[in-house]
């Protein structure tokens, strides 16, 4: 049996298609000492085998009496009784407690015969041999009794029950060296890819490290399974086959990423086929309504289920946790996974992909009234949407358009949410990471998203932002900052912050062997740029040269920009302008000196351009804010800042707020 080749379908079909053929269930059990089972399932009701405690033992330092003994005693008519003894933790007693007498016991240790009470040290005192009490007890008062805590027979932990530090302290307290758990599923993990390294070697260019080895291994622990990693396997037809083959003999389940979609190296669909006996379904899934993780693969091979991931590291965690997971949790018999969830508002409009439902990492903001969805939508292959994602928000597959404000149940990807105290949208700034270093140094957590500095000031207006860095030069006034500032109306909600000087200038290549020299360069057909994107401080100042030159030789900007080969083509930061530069994948690009000097490239200046911060009015005192502002004006930033990045001034009134 095979089926069509990709045919989209729903993950919840997709699991019932497997389901047909293949039934998770816990795959074993094994006893293991106590001290290993932290994180196991237990395979059987764990009873009590005797009361605990199985004796009465005092629950405080104090005296074993009897409690009529003490009836009226207070601290003006003590009642004196006769010491004959005392008993320590462990000990057997070999004394009976009789009317008028009383017996000093330690904190754990066996009441004596005759006793039914504990008067505790601080309402007594020792006299002459005797004992005056001045607070009297009832019987059972400052006592454990036998089987109070737990009886025996009683069942202490249920079968399914995930073993923790408390359960550890239980199982001790019973007195078991030994436990039954399920046996944890093998799972085998196979990279693929020519363009994959190990991480620790040396990164050639075009080559990547390995992420999804890493990341699935993890999963598969959080999930209850063991990962047994087998490597990057190149696209080879022949070696991947007889890796998965050999997977298949050692484990459970086999996890592949990558080779999954249609292109003429992705093969691992016809492997699985082809391996596949005949009374082997083969493959029953090949595509999933589902973005990420639309190429996802599914196969039951030798009685096993295998499971064909994308590539990319988002889109292989998607398609884990919606089809691999359930199945690993089933035959490690964990519970299935529940998610904490919020309500948040998502911050901008957006369209997602039509017919298929979008799975969309999402970074919160905490407002008064409520929480606040920043969609993070960079691709399947933008590993850091990893790290800055709380959690994820799904777009049902019939949704054509998402409106800025639309109110979504945010997935938490963390068992808790922290929200970072300050939430930093705008230019991206090697100054900006410096000063964020030293403020996580007091404890002040941040998050940043590097959107330009446009959408910087659009993202303080909408109140999605604390903190915006920002350097917007307006060809009209040549200065930065202020003009946008009153244009976007941000006067009543934000206020400007003076904040220190970058050198911007072109990067080129060590030595400069085309001989560029200024923006008239970039209209050379031997010249190949790269821009920077829409919206930031950096394309203003390109695009305002290029206005210029337009403006001199008389022709529109469009027949300036389209002469310039590269022009279309953007990077996001100044090191990804260094990074195209130093492969050579362009001659030329507009960045910062600091960012030429990480590439040991050679620069040649532009202008010094003011890098500022909007920040929002309603907090500006609080404590996370007057800290980053005190940093900004401080001696040990100017001189951090110029001692560690070349081509960065400080400021005089740095810190300051601009009066506008």
């Amino acid at each position: 049996m095979r089926i069509e080749f990709r045919k989209l379908i729903s993950v919840k079909e997709a699991l019932n298609k497997l389901y047909n053929y293949y039934n998770p269930q816990p795959i074993g059990s094994e006893y293991v000492d106590i001290e290993d089972a932290y994180g196991r399932i237990l395979a059987e009701d764990v009873q009590a085998r005797f009361d605990v405690p199985h004796f009465d033992r005092a629950a405080m330092d104090g005296y074993a009496v009897r409690a009529a003994d003490t009836a009226g005693a207070d601290e003006w008519n003590p009642v004196k009784l006769l010491l004959i003894g005392r008993i320590e933790a462990g000990e057997i007693p070999k004394i009976e407690v009789k009317k008028g007498t009383a017996v000093e016991i330690a904190t754990g240790a066996v009441m004596p015969r005759g006793s039914d009470a504990v008067v505790i040290v601080e309402d007594t005192r020792e006299v002459n041999g005797h004992i005056e009490v001045f607070s009297s007890v009832a019987p059972g008062d400052n006592v454990y009794k036998a089987g109070s805590d737990i009886g025996f027979g009683e069942v202490v932990l249920r079968k399914g029950t995930r073993i923790g530090y408390r359960e550890i302290g239980i199982l001790a307290s019973l007195g078991y060296e030994k436990i039954k758990v399920f046996l944890k599923p093998r799972v085998a993990i196979l990279s693929t890819g020519n363009e994959l390294l190990k991480p620790g070697s040396s990164l050639e260019y075009g080559k990547i490290y390995d992420v999804n080895t890493y990341t699935l291994s993890a999963l598969v622990k959080e999930s209850g399974g063991e990962p047994l990693p087998m490597g990057i396997i190149r696209d080879e037809y022949g070696k991947l086959k007889n890796a998965i083959l050999k997977a298949l003999e050692t484990t459970d389940l086999v996890i592949t990423s990558g080779s999954t979609s249609v292109g003429a190296g992705d093969v691992i669909y016809r492997i699985f086929d082809e391996i596949a006996n005949d009374y082997d379904p083969g493959v029953i899934v090949h595509g999933l309504k589902l973005k990420p993780g639309k190429p996802t693969i599914i196969a039951v091979v030798k009685g096993k289920p295998i499971f064909g991931l994308p590539g990319y590291p988002l889109s292989a965690l998607i398609a884990y946790i919606k089809v691999v997971e359930p199945v690993i949790r089933k035959l490690a018999a964990y519970p299935s996974r529940e998610y904490l969830k919020v309500k948040a508002k998502v911050s901008f409009n957006f369209r997602p992909v039509k017919g298929r439902v979008n799975i969309i990492p999402v970074s919160l903001v905490k407002r008064e009234k409520g929480y606040t969805a920043f969609p993070i939508i960079r691709g399947s292959g933008a590993i850091s949407s990893l790290l800055i994602a709380d959690g994820v928000i799904e777009v049902p597959e019939n949704t054509l358009y998402v409106e800025r404000g639309s109110v979504f149940e945010v997935k938490l990807l963390s068992e808790s949410l922290e929200i970072p105290a300050l939430h930093i949208v705008g230019s991206h700034c090697l100054g900006l990471e410096l000063l964020l270093s030293i403020l996580y140094e007091k404890n002040v957590k941040s998050r940043v998203i590097n959107v330009g500095s446009m959408g910087g000031f659009m993202a303080i207006k909408r109140g999605e932002a604390d903190v915006a860095g920002v350097h917007m030069l307006d060809p009209e006034t040549n200065t930065y900052n202020e003009s946008y500032f009153l244009k976007l109306g941000l006067k009543d909600c934000a206020v400007l912050v003076k904040g220190y000087l970058r050198e911007q200038g072109f990067i080129v290549e060590k030595g400069n062997p085309k001989k560029i020299k200024d923006f008239e360069d970039l209209l050379r057909d031997d010249i190949v740029f790269i821009n920077r994107s829409k919206g930031s401080g950096t394309r203003m100042l390109i695009d305002l040269h290029l206005r210029k030159i337009a403006e001199t030789k008389g022709i529109k900007f469009e027949e300036i920009t389209a002469k310039i080969k590269g022009y279309s083509v953007e990077a996001k930061t100044h090191t990804a302008v260094a990074a195209a530069v130093y492969y050579g994948r362009a001659d030329v690009g507009v960045g910062n000196r600091a960012a030429a000097q990480l590439y040991g490239l050679d620069f040649i200046p532009i202008t010094w351009e003011e890098y500022d911060f909007i920040v929002r009015k309603d907090i500006l005192e609080s404590k996370p804010v007057r800290l980053f502002l005190d940093i900004l004006s401080s001696e040990r930033f100017a001189k951090l800042l110029e001692e560690k990045l070349i081509g960065f001034k400080a400021s005089k009134n740095a810190g300051n707020i601009v009066d506008i």
